[in-house]
């Protein structure tokens, strides 16, 4: 079976059900792309399904779990957890860090305001402040109300809620959305928000997942790392998400893509779980597994290679600016 006529053979299974409303464009010619599971956090034994909408090319899961966020999003989650970095990823914050500090730089202005969202506890935004001195004012929107007290005591300013219910009148200068928005049910409603909340030199620097990758196509009916099912509701590529963002009032000024080494080794273990070979658990998820850093490192170490071969990782970077 090709890669063409597999959704449309899957989506027949289901005649019966209408398909869904695309979250990006509003279309309704989405075919059944991928069911998945949980194979991570191991929270609900379900699967689900994801959808690719036949107009824009947007992957994404229908219906969306969002009554559902107390148990999809587990105490033990990664984003909540205090512990010490791993290795891989103490490289990829020092690879932000460059970033950070490269957008930055070209930003003017005595006073600089950064606003994080998904931000947690605010470790993120300790780097922005001590990349750059101007940088006076630092602002989490998240929706744990247990990392506020770990941020304000950082000396950020923290909202616990949505970013689209955040009033203020205040406007940023740098706003980071890094791995959030393929978590939200309406990301051009996001982005609009993010449009009003910036200066007119502003930029917004966002981090999600690619589809048009190699693991996205080799683990597409397997698990793929990059559903993080079922937390990840929406998913592009380069080309529906630069439209996106154009419509919500934005210019794509620079776009990479970066390794998606979490994703190859959650496929992986995924794999070797359903042949018995390694255990996953609800106490004991993907990214506690032994193997997870070493098959992170390993596949890190693939991806950057490939990305210098012009392969395209499952991951990316966009930096937007706001239309004139």
């Amino acid at each position: 079976m090709s890669e063409s006529t597999a959704p449309r053979a899957a989506a027949g299974r289901y005649s019966g059900k209408p398909a869904p409303t695309c979250p990006a464009c509003d279309g309704d010619t989405a075919r059944r792309w991928a069911r998945a599971r949980d194979v991570e956090y191991r929270t609900t034994d379900e699967e689900f399904d994801y959808y690719r909408c036949a107009s824009c090319g947007v992957v994404f899961i229908d219906p969306m779990p969002v009554d559902r966020l107390g148990q999809i999003y587990p105490p033990n989650y990664y984003a909540y957890s205090a512990e010490e970095r791993s290795f891989v990823h103490r490289i990829k914050d020092a690879l932000d860090a460059l970033r950070f500090r490269r957008i930055l730089s070209g930003l003017s202005g005595t006073r600089l305001s950064v606003l994080d969202v998904g931000g947690g506890d605010g470790r993120q935004l300790d780097v922005v402040r001590g990349l750059d001195s101007r940088v006076t004012f630092t602002q989490v929107v998240d929706l744990d109300p247990e990392a506020r007290t770990r941020a304000v005591s950082r000396g950020h300013h923290y909202f616990c809620g949505r970013v689209e219910d955040f009033a203020t009148d205040d406007r940023f200068d740098l706003i980071l959305l890094i791995n959030l928005i393929e978590h939200v049910s309406e990301p051009g409603e996001v982005l609009r928000t993010l449009r009003r909340h910036l200066t007119p030199q502003g930029t917004v620097l966002i981090k999600t997942p690619n589809t048009d990758s190699w693991d996205a196509r080799l683990f597409r009916h397997r698990d793929w790392g990059g559903y993080h099912c079922p937390r990840h509701w929406v998913l592009f590529d380069r080309r529906n998400f630069t439209k996106l963002a154009e419509e919500s009032g934005f210019a794509v000024r620079r776009f990479s893509y970066t390794q998606g080494a979490p994703f190859w080794s959650t496929s992986v273990l995924a794999a070797l779980a359903r042949r018995g070979w390694v255990t996953i658990s609800a106490e004991r998820p993907v990214t506690r597994h032994p193997l997870f850093p070493l098959l992170a490192s390993a596949f890190a170490g693939l991806d950057l290679v490939r990305m210098r071969m012009g392969g395209r990782p499952s991951q990316m970077f966009l930096e937007l600016v706001p239309v004139k």
